[in-house]
């Protein structure tokens, strides 16, 4: 017979809910935002280059997506901030199995929450840099602490495989709900009040992600902590949690191959997936977005002519283009995130039918091997065809199912593989070193090797694909030896 969930835990698995969301709003932000961000915060280094008797066109060029400095700034945009996060979220995972999970969870939250505001008004590279870090320290820790609070909470294990399943289905909400919120910001950023000038999209949409952490900063601190962690606390029978214990005998051949199929999940979306906003936007985007860019232009110095007011200048026109250009990729971004919260969802339905742990994993991860690569080939070869982002928005909402229903895997496995004491560092570990440092690394590789002058978006789908595929079959066949938990019961 089923277990009613008390009205606590209906609470607390909203509030979990929300948490996931708002870790991946803030996650999938910059793939969105990244490429107006450098192209606003570069002017002034533009105009300093010529300043120094560089011509206006070579050094434009250089802070254009795939050019020398956009792409030195757009892979430690993508990195440090998850190299940042994997360090001290592991650090993180440590302190939630000897503070509690309910305490590290509130100063997690207030973290990131300051820093998500505040990188809205940056007015440098490097300061936007140092703040992302601080988005994805807190975005990290709070992760893992979240998970293992869950877990505990709910010791039943048909109960806990559908609490951690589906509250982490709302995991791609959050990518939903960024796309919108970046929809909506280039949609009326000129309603809006000015920053530092100007009326810029991303700006915009980076404040947003304070919103959704208002409710959880209001309510989780005062949610219950894991009875099981407490209770062993007050008799003095937790164990100090330890990273070298990772490695003991027992536990050393899950600990490698979590955080190896981990990252292999992370480089698929951050290797292919999460750039395609700087594949489809930009001057040598794809066509039909180029296109919606140029008419918003010719809207407005129309609309200026009709009402006998002088055209927009240059620089507002640029603006236009590019919120114009924002808002139509954000509109494909959403129809990704879709994918992902299905997938989310299916993962959640099918994973109580299956017993083995390696077979459940393989139902996304074997098609995404065909798929995703092949996807991002023939992308490449379509920018110039008009007629097929409607084509490329079903191909997106594939590949996003395929790909994100993997990390509702990890949500529900790792859980079952590490003991109770070492429960945080052991996800830490996996999530941070392998999904936020090995995984995010993909990005890295694809922006290096895709760097070209002039810029080339069809490069970076080929390259995409290329870097992506090599995640995705390297995770397929360390699954093999992925290790099957010995019980369905969460270990003491």
């Amino acid at each position: 017979m089923p277990i009613r969930l008390t009205r606590t835990q209906w609470l607390i698995c909203a509030i979990a809910a929300i948490g996931f969301a708002f870790d991946i709003y803030e996650l999938l932000m910059l793939p969105l935002i990244i490429k107006p961000a450098i192209a606003a915060l570069s002017g002034p280094l533009v105009e300093e280059l010529v300043k120094g008797g560089m011509t206006a066109p070579d050094a434009a060029a250089l802070w254009a997506p795939g050019g020398k400095n956009y792409v030195e700034w757009a892979r430690m945009l993508f990195f440090v901030p998850a190299l940042a996060g994997g360090v001290f979220g592991l650090i993180g995972g440590y302190l939630t199995d000897r503070l509690g999970r309910r305490r590290v969870l509130t100063f997690s939250i207030l973290l990131y929450a300051f820093a998500a505001f505040a990188s809205g008004y940056v007015t440098s590279l490097p300061w936007l840099l140092v703040l992302r870090c601080l988005v994805f320290i807190g975005v990290c820790v709070e992760f893992v602490a979240a998970v293992a609070w869950l877990a505990e909470l709910f010791p039943n294990p048909q109960q806990r495989e559908k609490v951690l399943g589906y509250t982490q289905a709302f995991s791609s909400f959050g990518g939903f709900l960024v796309a919108f919120a970046n929809e909506l910001s280039a949609t009326h950023a000129f309603s809006l009040p000015q920053i530092h000038g100007v009326h810029e999209a991303w700006r915009y949409t980076l404040i947003s992600g304070v919103i959704p952490a208002i409710p959880l900063i209001l309510i989780r601190p005062f949610l219950p902590e894991s009875p099981v962690w407490q209770q062993k606390s007050k008799a003095g029978q937790l164990q100090r949690p330890s990273i070298t214990a990772l490695f003991a005998p027992e536990l050393r051949r899950a600990t490698v191959l979590t955080t190896l199929i981990f990252a292999a999940s992370y480089g698929i979306a951050f290797g292919a997936i999460q750039q395609l906003p700087q594949i489809l936007g930009g001057a040598k985007g794809h066509a039909a977005i180029v296109a919606t860019a140029k008419a918003a232009q010719d809207k407005a110095v129309a609309d200026a002519t009709a009402k006998g007011e002088p055209a927009p200048d240059a620089k507002k026109l640029r603006q236009i283009g590019a919120n114009a250009s924002d808002r139509a990729v954000a509109k494909v971004n959403k129809v990704q995130e879709a994918g992902g919260l299905v997938g989310r969802f299916l993962f959640a339905v099918i994973a109580v039918f299956f017993v083995s742990r390696r077979a459940l994993l393989r139902v996304f991860q074997i098609p995404a091997l065909i798929f995703v690569p092949v996807f991002f080939w023939w992308i490449s070869t379509q920018l110039g065809n008009a007629e097929s982002l409607s084509t490329i928005k079903i191909g997106i909402f594939i590949a996003g199912l395929l790909t994100i229903a993997q990390f509702s895997f990890w949500g529900n496995y790792i859980p079952l593989v590490f003991p109770l004491h070492l429960r945080g560092t052991g996800e830490s570990f996996a999530a941070n070193i392998g999904g936020r440092v090995l995984g995010t690394a993909a990005a890295w590789l694809t922006l290096t090797l895709s760097a070209a002058t002039p810029p080339s978006p069809s490069k970076i789908a080929v390259v995409g694909a290329c870097v992506a595929g090599a995640y995705i079959l390297i995770g397929a066949i360390l699954t093999q030896w992925l290790p099957e938990p010995k019980a369905e019961e969460l270990k003491d």
